[in-house]
């Protein structure tokens, strides 16, 4: 049953076509390398430019990606999969079909739970099945309506790609938005998907328009229903957020055009994300219309038993909990720390060294929040972890003040690429401790009998004035945790 939301008299039923491009270092079926090439047609061959006689050999590093996604969204393997030629005009895919899988998917019925606020969703998943990538057309002039020409680069052809179904059983924008999050999420900790590569992941939307009286209390539709509805299938769509603005944009569209009394055309249409609109590309295409037919040069799959044979990690969901009961993190906290599988394995090295919530406000409060604030990500300083770690080692060991290691050390590593320790020698960060420490204490109480008539009046302010007077004499390299009490000894 897909599912709608209710909004006035008409209701919003949205199901996804997303593409997957895994990531193997060959294509799918031939040798040649899925690396960004610097120029156009050199990652070619005879098998992926479609040239006579050429024959396809299956990437088995493909398969065993596909398998672990399917284990990651519940779905059934089946015994056997195959596969088929796709018949349609591809001005990218040089020999005018596409090797895909029709009627024998290689996975099928899963779901995927996901969040949208604090409502928790789940989403059925049709199927999930293999197929070649197109190459990629470059319009110039404008775009796609409005270019001068287009260009053609087979580099991408042959890309393995896993196109993800799901039911249509999205109530709105938003709420594909935070599923193509989720997705990408399982997806990079499984390690089949590199959300850094150009096109990496790219979705089209089925978007239909339903009588609000049509939609069950449950929010479910007939299928029927949803037969009779026209339905519209924007593409180019290669963004979260780009989903969320495009059918924003459609459901509104469609909206408009009822309500005028205008019929809603069953059509393909391109998302123009300059311009912030769907702009009409074609008729729809039925099934019928793509001539599937068997690809003969490839036999069938017997993938059954690969299910129980591979492995896939502990996915977003389980480790987040894991945290919370392991290291006592609060849902916040915890919920940063594995956005991301590297961001979720570097704090757990350092939980293995440092104490838990040491490392947790490090990670998740510090670090990505200075990479935040730079728009970057933990992916952009991968090679640079380890002096991360030196840097919470020093705070560990008490030779450098929390504040100083976050304000002044961790921001000049990321603006200026310096390692901590050289920061910290260079800018004389060194912690004071002894005699320089107790020194700057008595100089402070000596020149601010002010603040210390207010302390002994009971003034909570006095001692907060005075610890700043001794911080600033120290440079910030005194702790003031040690500078309160030295103070308080000394009033007292």
């Amino acid at each position: 049953m897909a599912q709608a939301q209710e909004t006035g008299e008409l209701a919003v039923i949205i199901g996804l076509e997303v593409h997957v491009q895994l990531e193997t270092d060959t294509k799918i079926f031939c040798g040649c390398s899925t690396a960004a090439a610097d120029e156009p047609n050199t990652n070619t061959c005879p098998v992926c430019l479609g040239l006579p006689g050429a024959l396809p050999v299956l990437n088995e590093g493909a398969v065993e990606a596909a398998v672990k996604v399917g284990k990651a969204i519940d779905a059934t393997i089946p015994e056997r999969t195959r596969f088929h030629r796709k018949n349609y005009y591809y001005p990218d895919l040089p020999k005018n079909f596409q090797i895909s899988q029709y009627d024998a998917p290689i996975c099928q019925d899963g779901r995927l739970e996901f969040s949208v606020g604090d409502e928790r969703r789940t989403v059925g998943i049709r199927r999930a099945h293999l197929e070649e990538d197109p190459g990629s057309l470059k319009h110039k002039g404008g775009s796609i309506d409005t270019a001068e020409y287009t260009l053609v680069d087979y580099n991408r052809a042959g890309t393995p790609l896993l196109e993800i179904v799901t039911d249509p059983d999205f109530r709105d924008a938003a709420e594909v938005r935070a599923f193509l999050a989720k997705l990408e999420e399982v997806l990079e900790y499984l390690g089949v998907f590199d959300a850094g590569r150009d096109g990496s992941l790219r979705v089209d939307a089925n978007l239909s328009v339903v009588a609000e009286s049509e939609v069950g209390a449950d929010g479910s539709v007939d299928a029927d229903v949803l037969e009779a509805a026209n339905r519209t299938e924007v593409k180019n769509i290669s963004s979260h957020k780009g989903a969320e603005k495009a059918l924003a944009y459609e459901a509104q569209r469609q909206k408009n055009a009822i309500e005028r009394g205008r019929a809603v055309q069953q059509e393909t249409r391109h998302w123009d994300e300059s311009r912030g609109i769907t702009v009409s590309m074609r008729s729809k295409e039925e099934e019928k219309d793509y001539r599937y037919y068997r690809e003969a040069d490839l036999p069938p799959l017997e993938v059954a038993d690969w299910k129980e044979e591979i492995d896939i990690p502990e996915l977003p969901d389980a480790r987040r909990e894991r945290f919370r009961e392991e290291y006592g993190l609060d849902v916040e906290a915890a919920d940063k720390l594995t956005a991301t599988k590297q961001v979720a394995d570097f704090y757990e090295e350092l939980a293995a060294e440092f104490d838990a919530d040491l490392a947790a406000t490090w990670v998740a409060d510090n670090l990505l929040g200075e990479l935040n604030y730079r728009d970057m990500q933990v992916t952009d300083i991968d090679g640079r972890l380890d002096e991360v770690k030196r840097l919470v080692e020093l705070v560990a060991a008490e030779e450098i003040t929390a504040k100083n290691a976050r304000e002044t050390v961790l921001r000049s590593m990321l603006d200026d690429g310096r390692d901590p320790d050289t920061v910290v020698a260079e800018e004389g960060l060194g912690k004071t401790t002894g005699d320089e420490v107790q020194q700057a204490v008595e100089a402070a109480i000596e020149e601010n009998p002010g603040a210390v008539e207010d302390y002994h009046a009971g003034e909570d302010g006095a001692i907060n004035f005075l610890v700043g007077q001794v911080m600033q004499k120290t440079g910030g390299s005194a702790d003031p945790g040690d500078v309160n009490q030295l103070l308080r000894e000394a009033l007292e």
